[in-house]
Protein backbone atom coordinates (compact mmCIF):
# COMPACT_ATOMS: atom_id res chain seq x y z
CA UNK A 1 0.00 0.00 0.00
CA UNK A 2 1.31 3.43 -0.95
CA UNK A 3 1.32 5.88 1.94
CA UNK A 4 2.52 9.05 0.24
CA UNK A 5 -0.32 11.55 0.26
CA UNK A 6 -2.81 9.07 1.74
CA UNK A 7 -3.72 7.58 5.10
CA UNK A 8 -5.01 4.05 5.53
CA UNK A 9 -7.96 3.91 7.92
CA UNK A 10 -10.11 1.07 9.16
CA UNK A 11 -13.60 1.41 7.73
CA UNK A 12 -16.77 -0.59 8.29
CA UNK A 13 -16.23 -4.32 8.76
CA UNK A 14 -12.50 -3.88 9.38
CA UNK A 15 -11.59 -3.15 5.75
CA UNK A 16 -8.84 -0.68 4.94
CA UNK A 17 -9.75 2.39 2.95
CA UNK A 18 -7.51 5.06 1.48
CA UNK A 19 -8.40 8.64 2.21
CA UNK A 20 -6.56 11.23 0.17
CA UNK A 21 -5.70 14.26 2.22
CA UNK A 22 -5.37 17.43 0.21
CA UNK A 23 -3.40 20.31 1.62
CA UNK A 24 -5.38 23.54 1.72
CA UNK A 25 -4.46 25.95 -1.07
CA UNK A 26 -3.49 28.73 1.32
CA UNK A 27 -1.05 26.48 3.20
CA UNK A 28 0.46 25.16 -0.03
CA UNK A 29 1.04 28.71 -1.29
CA UNK A 30 2.59 29.79 2.02
CA UNK A 31 4.98 26.81 1.92
CA UNK A 32 5.93 27.57 -1.68
CA UNK A 33 6.66 31.21 -0.82
CA UNK A 34 8.93 30.12 2.04
CA UNK A 35 10.74 27.61 -0.18
CA UNK A 36 11.39 30.26 -2.84
CA UNK A 37 12.44 32.92 -0.36
CA UNK A 38 14.70 30.40 1.38
CA UNK A 39 16.59 30.10 -1.92
CA UNK A 40 17.05 33.90 -1.89
CA UNK A 41 14.56 34.48 -4.73
CA UNK A 42 11.48 36.68 -4.78
CA UNK A 43 7.92 35.35 -4.83
CA UNK A 44 4.62 37.20 -4.62
CA UNK A 45 0.94 36.32 -4.44
CA UNK A 46 -0.64 38.08 -7.43
CA UNK A 47 -4.13 36.75 -6.71
CA UNK A 48 -5.50 35.27 -3.52
CA UNK A 49 -8.08 32.58 -4.16
CA UNK A 50 -10.22 30.31 -2.01
CA UNK A 51 -8.31 29.37 1.14
CA UNK A 52 -9.37 25.74 1.12
CA UNK A 53 -9.67 24.54 -2.46
CA UNK A 54 -8.72 27.33 -4.86
CA UNK A 55 -6.79 26.38 -7.97
CA UNK A 56 -3.11 27.34 -8.04
CA UNK A 57 -1.21 28.84 -10.97
CA UNK A 58 2.53 29.48 -10.69
CA UNK A 59 4.26 31.90 -13.03
CA UNK A 60 8.05 31.90 -13.20
CA UNK A 61 9.43 35.21 -14.44
CA UNK A 62 13.04 35.01 -15.66
CA UNK A 63 13.43 38.81 -15.47
CA UNK A 64 14.46 39.00 -19.13
CA UNK A 65 11.00 39.43 -20.67
CA UNK A 66 10.27 35.70 -20.65
CA UNK A 67 8.17 33.57 -18.32
CA UNK A 68 6.40 30.24 -17.95
CA UNK A 69 3.17 29.14 -16.23
CA UNK A 70 2.25 25.92 -14.42
CA UNK A 71 -1.11 24.81 -13.00
CA UNK A 72 -1.66 22.48 -10.04
CA UNK A 73 -4.00 19.54 -10.56
CA UNK A 74 -4.84 16.30 -8.77
CA UNK A 75 -3.77 13.24 -10.76
CA UNK A 76 -5.53 9.86 -11.00
CA UNK A 77 -3.73 8.63 -7.86
CA UNK A 78 -4.89 11.63 -5.84
CA UNK A 79 -1.43 13.22 -5.79
CA UNK A 80 -0.94 16.91 -6.45
CA UNK A 81 0.99 17.44 -9.67
CA UNK A 82 1.68 20.37 -11.98
CA UNK A 83 0.95 20.78 -15.68
CA UNK A 84 2.93 23.13 -17.92
CA UNK A 85 0.44 25.61 -19.35
CA UNK A 86 3.00 27.93 -20.93
CA UNK A 87 6.61 26.71 -21.27
CA UNK A 88 9.49 28.66 -19.79
CA UNK A 89 10.85 31.08 -22.37
CA UNK A 90 7.43 32.29 -23.53
CA UNK A 91 6.82 36.02 -23.76
CA UNK A 92 5.99 37.62 -20.42
CA UNK A 93 3.07 39.46 -22.07
CA UNK A 94 1.65 36.09 -23.14
CA UNK A 95 1.81 34.84 -19.54
CA UNK A 96 0.12 38.05 -18.33
CA UNK A 97 -2.75 37.56 -20.80
CA UNK A 98 -3.17 33.89 -19.88
CA UNK A 99 -3.28 34.63 -16.16
CA UNK A 100 -5.73 37.50 -16.67
CA UNK A 101 -8.09 35.19 -18.63
CA UNK A 102 -7.88 32.46 -15.99
CA UNK A 103 -8.54 34.93 -13.15
CA UNK A 104 -11.66 36.22 -14.94
CA UNK A 105 -12.86 32.65 -15.44
CA UNK A 106 -12.09 31.47 -11.89
CA UNK A 107 -12.30 34.03 -9.05
CA UNK A 108 -11.09 31.39 -6.55
CA UNK A 109 -7.72 31.07 -8.29
CA UNK A 110 -4.38 31.62 -6.54
CA UNK A 111 -1.58 33.06 -8.67
CA UNK A 112 2.01 32.96 -7.40
CA UNK A 113 4.71 34.89 -9.25
CA UNK A 114 8.29 33.66 -8.80
CA UNK A 115 11.19 35.83 -9.99
CA UNK A 116 14.22 33.69 -10.79
CA UNK A 117 16.72 34.36 -13.57
CA UNK A 118 17.45 30.61 -13.77
CA UNK A 119 13.78 29.72 -14.34
CA UNK A 120 13.38 27.47 -11.28
CA UNK A 121 9.80 26.79 -10.22
CA UNK A 122 10.64 25.29 -6.77
CA UNK A 123 7.67 22.91 -7.03
CA UNK A 124 7.76 19.42 -5.59
CA UNK A 125 6.03 16.53 -7.27
CA UNK A 126 5.44 15.51 -10.85
CA UNK A 127 5.59 18.08 -13.65
CA UNK A 128 3.54 17.14 -16.71
CA UNK A 129 4.71 18.66 -19.99
CA UNK A 130 7.88 20.26 -21.31
CA UNK A 131 8.93 23.06 -18.94
CA UNK A 132 12.07 24.01 -20.86
CA UNK A 133 10.11 25.00 -23.96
Amino acid sequence: MRKIGAIAVIGNHGRLKNMNLRLKSELYVQALLRRVQGAMCAAYVLARGDNDAGGIFVRVNRLDGSAGVLNMFTDMDGAQSFRVILPLGSAEAESDALIKREMQRDPDLWVVDIEDAHGRHFLEGRIEGDWSG
